[in-house]
């Protein structure tokens, strides 16, 4: 990947991919990814024993002015509540949920992640 400018999508990808790898490293079970309702999209949907998680994946290389965290906000929350809301509510899930944001930072020039800030019960 030396030398190619990715797409803002293949940095989502890479940094969905990374976060899933987190999670499952932690003993969270990853129910679906990229998951797309009629009211927004959902990166990650993961559980443990007690709750499930929507998380929020935002990927930026290093250097950025501002915390990738800063992008999610309030519209996107609301947006990110109502089609967790309708998730639980079709899956029939009773689980406690938790809407997490997880901040993966890959290097300029060769793509690769060079650090994860995940972030618990964020909103």
């Amino acid at each position: 990947m030396r030398n190619r400018k990715l797409s803002p999508i293949e940095k989502g990808r890479i940094g969905e991919k990374y976060t899933a790898k987190f999670l499952k490293r932690k003993g969270y079970r990853i129910r679906q990814m990229n998951m797309r309702n009629f009211i927004s999209e959902i990166d990650i949907i993961a559980d443990s024993k007690e709750y499930i998680f929507f998380v929020e994946v935002k990927t930026r290389t290093v250097g950025q002015l501002y915390p990738p965290r800063s992008a999610v906000n309030t519209d996107k929350q609301t947006k990110i509540k109502h089609a967790a809301k309708a998730y639980l509510s079709y899956k029939k899930i009773k689980k406690q949920p938790r809407f997490d944001v997880s901040e993966v930072y890959i290097t300029p020039d060769t793509c690769k992640v060079q650090s994860i800030n995940y972030i618990e019960n964020c909103y």
